[in-house]
């Protein structure tokens, strides 16, 4: 059962969303409720979800359970030790441990049975866990309570396509009481962004798909790989985003305001506004804990001479990495040092052109070049020029 993929996964919602609609409005929908809500959900969901046969699925169970005490231990264990010193190797361990299990699915999955570690979601739910992590060394997170943090790292709405959520956040939203208006607008947030998903997953992007993707994907000439890039750049907008917008609108209604994670990507003017708008969870995490912290290691151990050649190495450093958790094809990799390049040559161009006032015509210049790099970057993330 693939969330957000098939009618019957939507047909499984409807209790839980019965359920959280009923103690929202009676005022008493509890942090214990939205927990026991997740767990519920995710054990049918995890159930009937094989991976390699069908004799796994009950596995899967077992996979998520062991994962889930495995984070737990690493985060706990790393804040009792962060409390009483700040250990930088300790801190890598911990940031290690917490990958191994993404690292084995990702890169060892020939050479051992990565099945074994695997169930549909890791990667978003380790992108959770080293969050914790990263937040205890700075010590933004100084107590680490087990239900609030197995809530956090197993939230059933967002666990298998995002959006990404903070820890600090996610637990603002998690211990906040709403009050019945608060509710009620939250249930008018999801019921419009359940509409939009089912807008964009279930008739926009199956129309593209059928009507102009599919066949443009036969042809091997110019004009239909052209084609083709197009197609797959808006397939690939409508079918992410209204899996997005399903997971946020379910978020709301269990009280978690899961931030949004596009806004209208193809209007950016700027290759830089792009990441603004499109994955903007995926692409913040990154810019917070892979470009800021490398610019401010670099400049602390004065690595390099300039700070626009750290932030050209920060990029290709933060996108190479970003690549590699899409896959280790190659492909991926060109991808992530494509826009590595983009954003690097936009930053120096920026930095040594005068402020001049923007016109309308230029803005609309800027607006159609940069959509045009996007969808060539996403023609490379498809594979199709391989």
């Amino acid at each position: 059962m693939l969330p957000y993929a098939d009618y019957l996964y939507f047909s499984l919602l409807v209790y839980p969303a019965i359920a959280a609609i009923a103690l929202g409005l009676a005022g008493r929908l509890s942090w214990r409720w939205v927990l026991a809500i997740s767990l519920a959900v995710l054990a049918v969901q995890y159930s009937r979800l094989p991976l390699s046969a069908p004799q796994n699925a009950v596995g899967n169970i077992r996979i998520v359970a062991a994962y889930v005490i495995l984070q737990w231990g690493i985060a706990k264990g790393f804040l009792w030790l962060r409390r009483r010193r700040k250990d930088t190797a300790t801190f890598r361990a911990a940031i290690f441990a917490a990958l191994l299990p993404l690292i084995v699915v990702k890169f060892l999955p020939a050479a051992w049975n990565a099945s074994a570690v695997a169930f549909l979601g890791i990667s978003y739910v380790t992108f959770r866990s080293l969050d914790v992590i990263i937040c205890i060394q700075d010590r933004l997170i100084t107590n680490l309570p087990t239900g609030p943090y197995l809530a956090f790292l197993l939230f059933f709405p967002t666990i298998s396509a995002g959006p990404i959520d903070r820890y600090n956040r996610f637990i603002a939203d998690f211990t906040r009481h709403r009050t019945r208006t608060e509710f009620l607008k939250d249930l008018d947030g999801a019921v419009h962004r359940i509409f939009r998903g089912f807008l964009y997953a279930f008739i926009l992007g199956p129309l593209i798909k059928q009507f102009w993707l599919d066949p443009a994907s036969k042809g091997v000439g110019l004009t239909q790989i052209v084609s083709y890039m197009y197609a797959y750049t808006f397939y690939l907008f409508f079918d992410f985003a209204g899996y997005s917008a399903f997971a946020i609108a379910f978020s709301y209604l269990l009280g978690i305001r899961t931030p949004e994670n596009f806004n209208r990507p193809f209007l950016a003017s700027s290759i830089v506004d792009f990441w603004n708008r499109w994955h903007i969870s995926l692409s913040t995490w990154f810019r917070d804990h892979i470009y800021m912290r490398f610019i401010m290691a670099s400049m602390r151990g004065g690595w390099f001479r300039s700070r626009a050649f750290a932030s050209s190495v920060a990029f290709y450093v933060t996108f190479g990495l970003m690549g590699l958790w899409h896959g280790t094809a190659p492909h991926y990799i060109i991808y992530g040092f494509y826009h590595a390049t983009l954003l690097s040559g936009a930053t120096i161009m920026s930095s040594r052109r005068r402020e001049q006032p923007v016109t309308q015509s230029w803005k609309i210049a800027s607006t159609l070049i940069t959509f045009h790099l996007v969808a060539f970057g996403l023609l490379i993330f498809s594979g199709r020029l391989g």
